[in-house]
């Protein structure tokens, strides 16, 4: 058995690495005329810096309003028809909005990584994939983690069927319940719900197994800031603005591990001895690129995922140029 604070230990050498060199440009210059930007959010650790950036906004002549959303796939819906200017999104989303014909959504940057390994319930035991075998495993089917973790039993040659897959439905915490309940063997979850099960002693991680943010296909990227089209075209400058006021919180929090933990229990309204042990785990920076984008909507494809080859389509709708000039200065 693996515990949080093992896994970190691991990890911590590595984990400020990719993220120091992502300095941001000079704050951008008012809006001339007030503007209001619509933001959809997620609460997930990830994109904590979206709790920042309204303070930041209202100095470039912007307010802000906010929408929850309990999926990244609510999040992709209400983007596809204009709901939202902005918002969290899963990296498959792109695929999937190009397989159903859409354009109406632009892809900015990812948002973070971090290890996943299956979340096993105390008592039971796996160390091997053959322990999967029969096993009740809590899965979203068609989240970002569900297709990581079937991607990656596709490239270790392991039938999907080796295990019974339970559905869940909803967010983290009916994972977390399912598998307390003893309903469940296992989960395949996301932060903080993983490493809070963990940490409370009632589950471990199966870190014996392969690290399933690992597959070649979908990669370990955990999110993708996204704007609608519409948005996109008509009002880049807001956008632009938008995206400096989040890449800007988010080098706050790479910089101030206690600012992250506070920031992350304030937007997710998580108690800080839970966030303290997610925000380990939790490598802020997005690792996306249109490569990746296009490995993962040829994977969906050849898995039945999706119905469309939309391999070219779904890379074109990824754009980072212009997280790319903020981190320049431009």
């Amino acid at each position: 058995m693996f515990s949080v604070r093992s896994l970190v230990t691991a990890l911590v050498g590595v984990a400020g690495l990719v993220q120091a060199a992502m300095a941001v440009g000079p704050m951008p210059s008012p809006m001339p005329t007030r503007e209001t930007i619509t933001i959809g959010y997620v609460k997930v650790g990830q994109v904590s810096p979206l709790h920042l950036v309204e303070e930041e906004l209202k100095k470039m002549n912007i307010d802000v309003k906010r929408a929850e959303f309990v999926r990244y796939a609510d999040a992709r819906t209400a983007l596809l028809s204009n709901s939202v200017d902005v918002s969290a999104v899963g990296p498959a989303d792109l695929a999937i909005a190009a397989s159903q014909g859409s354009r109406n959504i632009i892809g900015l940057t990812g948002v973070g990584s971090s290890p996943k390994y299956l979340v096993v319930r105390k008592g039971v035991t796996i160390n091997t994939w053959d322990d999967i075998k029969g096993k009740r495993i809590a899965v979203a089917p068609g989240s970002a983690v569900w297709f990581a973790w079937a991607m990656t039993l596709v490239e270790n040659n392991i039938p999907y069927n080796s295990f019974q897959a339970v559905n869940v439905q909803g967010g983290g915490t009916a994972f977390v319940q399912a598998l307390k309940r003893g309903d469940v063997d296992a989960m395949l979850s996301w932060e903080p719900f993983e490493s809070g099960v963990v940490a409370e002693g009632a589950a471990y991680f199966a870190t014996n197994l392969v690290d399933y943010s690992k597959s070649k296909a979908v990669g370990a990227e955990l999110g993708l800031l996204a704007a609608s089209g519409e948005a996109y075209t008509k009002r880049r400058e807001v956008i632009r603005r938008f995206l400096w006021a989040y890449l800007n919180a988010e080098q706050r929090l790479i910089k101030d591990s206690n600012t992250f933990i506070n920031t992350y229990s304030q937007y997710t309204g998580l108690p800080l001895d839970v966030t303290r042990e997610s925000h380990k785990l939790i490598k802020l920076g997005g690792i996306l690129d249109r490569e990746q984008v296009a490995r993962l909507a040829e994977a969906s494809f050849k898995q039945g995922v999706i119905q469309t080859n939309v391999t070219k389509q779904a890379a074109d709708l990824f754009d980072d140029s212009m997280a790319r000039e903020i981190r320049a200065g431009r």
